[in-house]
């Protein structure tokens, strides 16, 4: 059996209960995909994208709902090894990639060369949104998992001061009819790891040429903070992780000092005194 097919068997059964029926309860829990969507799957080159796109190459195939999937990489700028890298990835996976090229670690690094990260995110979001309305796509799927959700709740509330989460799917403020999907909403990251490990797979992690040029670790990063901090909070209850989650689908409103919606804001204050 050729390699990338043993790498597929092992999502749909070594790690059927960790991820692919995660990946499945995700997209029927939050409707994430219907009949005839035309979805842009991104691939970074790291160990959560790839899997995205084996996930969305199987659902493809086997799924009982028919929609279409164009996998592309976005080159921001990559040195040649990494691009050869995410390449041979995609050879090894049997994931038929489309790159396009941009400017994007050039132009961030000269606007802010001491910090050109939140720059760069926001280009590489526009140029998305722009591949995806060339290509005729109506959803952009992106890889981000469970793990990415809860540190991203801690890191709003922790340095923020807002409670807001990372939805499992959203619409683009800016490109009318395109929306923003994450299949892989309810898939640990411990389990895309083992799944790597599993298949001896090796992918990117970061190939920002602003990290490559300095001696600032991910250890340093606010989102590794926030790893290190569930796990340790996991030392006292294991379900942490799980609680923190399930917390954003139960927010009681009646114990809130306030919260704002659409530009509007709302204060606990507003109904005390009806409730006398």
């Amino acid at each position: 059996m050729e390699r990338y097919r043993e790498i597929e068997k092992s999502i749909i059964k070594k790690y059927r209960k960790e991820i692919w029926s995660k990946f499945i309860k995700a997209i029927k829990d939050y409707e994430l995909i219907q009949e005839n969507d035309s979805i842009m799957v991104c691939i970074s080159g790291g160990k959560d994208s790839f899997l995205l796109a084996k996930c969305i190459q199987e659902l493809v195939r086997h799924g009982q709902i028919p929609f279409t999937a164009h996998y592309v990489v976005m080159d921001p700028g990559y040195n040649k090894l990494n691009r050869q890298y995410i390449e041979d990835n995609a050879k090894i996976l049997n994931i038929p990639i489309e790159i396009f090229n941009t400017d994007i670690f050039e132009v961030a690094n000269k606007l802010n060369p001491e910090n050109p990260c939140y720059m760069c995110a926001r280009m590489r979001r526009g140029h998305l949104y722009n591949k995806a309305k060339e290509l005729g796509c109506n959803k952009i799927a992106l890889g981000h998992h469970f793990d990415d959700v809860i540190e991203t709740t801690l890191m709003s509330m922790l340095y923020g001061a807002e409670i807001k989460t990372m939805l499992p799917k959203i619409h683009s403020d800016n490109f009318e009819g395109v929306d923003l999907i994450r299949p892989l909403y309810l898939v640990k990251e411990e389990s895309i790891i083992a799944w790597r490990n599993y298949n001896e797979l090796k992918f990117l992690n970061c190939a920002c040429q602003f990290t490559a040029r300095t001696s600032t670790e991910e250890s340093l990063s606010k989102r590794q903070e926030m790893k290190e901090l569930i796990k340790y909070l996991k030392t006292k209850n294991k379900d942490i992780d799980h609680n923190i989650f399930k917390s954003l689908d139960n927010i009681n409103l009646n114990c809130v000092l306030g919260y704002h919606k659409d530009k509007k804001r709302y204060s606990f204050l507003d109904d005390y005194n009806k409730n006398k």
